[in-house]
């Protein structure tokens, strides 16, 4: 899984106006207003913190290309026909290449840059794609978890067409990822830094003050909210079934009579073994969402506390950059 980068998010509310809780001196936090600014030029950024920043998602774009390319490679290169988890791992995979390549990349290159050049329609088509990859790897680890909910707590079901309900269930998750990113092409635009000053961005524009805050919590909740209240409830049951599966065995082993047991040994032990099996994908999955949780949560926690609490200040030295309209 990819870690969060940073994104920028410049702003602009109507009559130059500003939130309650982004006053001129605050900020999101963004490449393009870290630190201390480059006080001889109104339009700058701190430099040392910029150069700390390409390092850092250098990195990252290096480590989840070559992971996500590593494990597609040896998904393609196994001899086994593709299960249905290799088949939810290859998606995963894919869109979190989505996300280096078309969040991490951008990203990237435009802390090299520092402003974004390039036309408006390329502005909107790369928030868009930036969200995009987001969506889509959220909601492809819920898609594999519901699979592996289903595979646990209702086995009977994996017998009536698995494959073509994973099939669906991918591309549900594509095209629901498609449409939850649209607002992106109408939120971003190619705009002016300021009034006559000649410096174009991609920056968000919001009609209503609270559009900020409207924004950053359906972010939270669509991506990060919602994903892990759906896979802490299916875990929950996972684990309920699992346990309450064993308590059964345990019993079963215990009270039937020796010529039982010699009977029912091999069929046991066949199920013991699809267990273990069922068992090494629901950790793998396991380990894989808690990435998520652990990588994803200061991030959208501090998020939410910038614009929910009208008492939070960022750092000092930080700023907002603000367009009147």
């Amino acid at each position: 899984m990819l870690f969060p980068s940073e994104t920028s998010c410049n702003l602009t509310f109507p009559n130059g106006s500003f939130p309650p809780d982004l006053q001129p001196g605050a900020s999101m936090p963004s490449g393009n207003s870290t630190g201390e600014t480059n006080h001889s030029d109104p339009f700058g950024r701190n430099e040392e913190v910029a150069k700390l920043e390409i390092r850092v998602l250098s990195l990252v774009f290096v480590a989840a290309v070559l992971g996500n390319a590593s494990v597609l490679l040896a998904m393609y290169r196994t001899r086994r026909k593709p299960s249905r988890m290799h088949l939810f791992m290859k998606h995963l995979s894919l869109a979190d290449l989505v996300v280096a390549f078309f969040q991490v990349l951008p990203q990237l290159c435009w802390e090299i840059t520092f402003r974004f050049y390039g036309p408006d329609f390329l502005c909107r088509i790369m928030k868009h794609l930036q969200v995009l990859g987001m969506f889509a790897s959220a909601y492809m680890m819920v898609m594999m978890t519901l699979d592996r909910y289903i595979a646990i707590c209702h086995p009977l079901q994996t017998l009536q067409q698995p494959t073509q309900r994973a099939h669906i269930m991918i591309g549900s998750t594509w095209l629901c990822s498609l449409v939850l990113s649209s607002p992106q092409f109408f939120i971003f635009s190619l705009s002016e830094v300021s009034p006559g000053s000649g410096v174009y961005d991609c920056w968000a524009h919001f009609v209503e003050p609270w559009g900020l805050r409207a924004y950053i919590t359906w972010m939270a909740v669509g991506i990060f909210l919602l994903p892990v209240a759906i896979l802490v409830f299916c875990y929950g049951l996972i684990c309920l079934t699992i346990w309450r599966n064993l308590k059964c065995k345990m019993r079963r082993s215990t009270s039937g009579s020796a010529p039982e047991r010699m009977l029912g040994r091999s069929s046991v032990s066949s199920v013991s073994t699809i267990s273990r099996a069922k068992l090494r994908t629901v950790k793998m999955t396991f380990v894989i969402v808690l990435a998520y949780v652990v990588s994803w949560a200061p991030f959208f926690t501090v998020q939410m506390w910038s614009v929910w609490d009208e008492s939070f200040v960022w750092h000092e030295g930080t700023h907002v950059d603000v367009e009147e309209t």
